[in-house]
């Protein structure tokens, strides 16, 4: 993603209690993580507002990783400019910023704190690192962070 779309942090208030992301869109972010691998997976779920500013999730919006690789990934510009268009034509927004992590845990890596250029959105990680995954169902660990000044501020997940 470049800074020429980014968001000032000027403003930005602390990392919401937590936030409801529907049970329908979390699958498809596994599922499009899943059939990336063995390189990271990207996209951005739309809502209503930013997360950041107490918005709702509304879907799931899967993006192509311009850099096809298992160690980073970069939002194609392509599909960038169309979500950017077509997220403020339906007064919408960047609720989050996804991407997933193939061998580490669903946390912020330095690179993606310093490149974390909408302070009002969350970013969302999905680790597909089997140590990873919740021990008693198997599934793939997914968490949300608010990424304020380069730092990361933890946000619950509860899946509805």
């Amino acid at each position: 993603m470049s800074d020429g779309a980014a968001a000032s942090s000027a403003g930005a208030t602390a990392a919401p209690r937590a936030v409801r992301l529907p049970a329908a869109i979390r699958d498809a972010i596994v599922a499009h993580a899943l059939a990336e691998a063995p390189n990271e997976a990207c996209g951005l779920v739309i809502g209503d507002r930013p997360a950041g500013e107490g918005g709702r999730a509304l879907r799931w919006a899967p993006t192509r990783n311009r850099a096809a690789s298992p160690f980073r990934y970069e939002i194609d510009p392509q599909d960038l400019l169309a979500l950017t268009i077509e997220t403020d034509d339906a007064d919408e927004a960047f609720w989050a910023i996804v991407h997933s992590h193939t061998h580490t845990p669903a946390v912020p890596s330095a690179t993606d704190l310093r490149l974390a250029f909408y302070p009002d959105s969350l970013y969302m990680l999905v680790s597909l690192d089997p140590a990873e995954a919740d021990p008693v169902t198997g599934a793939e660990s997914v968490r949300a962070w608010r990424i304020l000044d380069g730092e990361a501020h933890e946000v619950p997940l509860e899946i509805a």
